[in-house]
């Protein structure tokens, strides 16, 4: 009896196995994605923002930047597959910024799960939200007349790598949401961040039109890297360095801000 009352008071260990932080970051996103079923506008919202920015980019502009808005199309809707990735880590740092100022993490806190699981659950649920969207912009684009000019694996290609790629950059939304006092803030400062990105890569206009100092930067962005890349993969045109360099940036911001996204949660929550 008193063998088993000692063990009944032992407190659980503070380390989680492989296993079960697995299992658990799973559990978490599951619940991110079920939410979707009791707030539909969440994906009401996924879809409408995308398809939005496709029309007024084509119509308005297209004409203007490629002389017709069929060859803007063709140009623009692979850069808008990445800014749109991008821009909805935002609602990853805003969903988590919530979730930390609703105390749904401190109710968390007092289960001995991994404390790296809220974090990567709350990412791959956003992820697979990322896939919805390239589906529909994808399939949206083809309905004004964007053709595929490669396959069907040059198309999977893009989306594998898209999603790599946003995964990884995530994680700076992550810390921003962790550090940001209200999800007004997050909104805030996600954007500052992410609209440079993108308005100044070759994402939505030949890089070739910029000024020198600017095509300079553009030719160090990663969005450039990225959209042209999966530009090269959708439509045609070289692949294999952009999508290396790619995957550099993926690794660089992923070493660099997940790791001091884990540990700002730890100490905060």
């Amino acid at each position: 009896m008193s063998t088993m009352t000692a063990k009944a008071a032992s407190p659980p260990s503070s380390r989680v196995g492989v296993g079960a932080t697995i299992q658990q970051t799973a559990t978490l996103a599951w619940r991110s994605l079920v939410q979707i079923k009791h707030n539909p506008w969440e994906l009401l919202d996924l879809s409408i923002q995308p398809i939005m920015f496709l029309l007024l980019f084509t119509y308005v502009f297209g004409g203007a930047i490629s002389g017709s808005t069929g060859d803007y199309l063709q140009f623009a809707l692979p850069g808008l597959l990445v800014q749109n990735a991008l821009f909805y880590t935002l609602s990853t740092a805003i969903g988590l910024n919530s979730d930390i100022t609703k105390g749904v993490f401190d109710r968390l806190r007092s289960l001995p799960i991994s404390r790296t699981a809220p974090l990567a659950g709350r990412v791959i649920a956003d992820t697979f939200k990322q896939i919805w969207a390239f589906a529909l912009l994808v399939g949206f684009g083809a309905v004004l007349g964007f053709r595929v000019q490669t396959d069907l694996l040059g198309v999977l290609g893009a989306l594998a790598l898209l999603v790599v790629v946003s995964l990884a950059m995530a994680w700076m939304s992550v810390l921003i949401g962790l550090i940001a006092s209200s999800p007004e803030k997050v909104q805030m400062i996600s954007f500052s961040a992410m609209m440079p990105l993108t308005f100044t890569s070759s994402a939505l206009v030949p890089a070739d039109t910029f000024p020198a100092w600017l095509k300079t930067w553009s030719d160090l962005n990663p969005v450039t890297h990225l959209a042209d890349a999966i530009r090269g993969m959708m439509i045609g045109g070289e692949v294999a360095s952009p999508a290396l360099v790619s995957l550099l940036w993926a690794a660089g911001f992923a070493l660099v801000f997940a790791p001091i996204a884990i540990n700002v949660f730890r100490t905060r929550i």
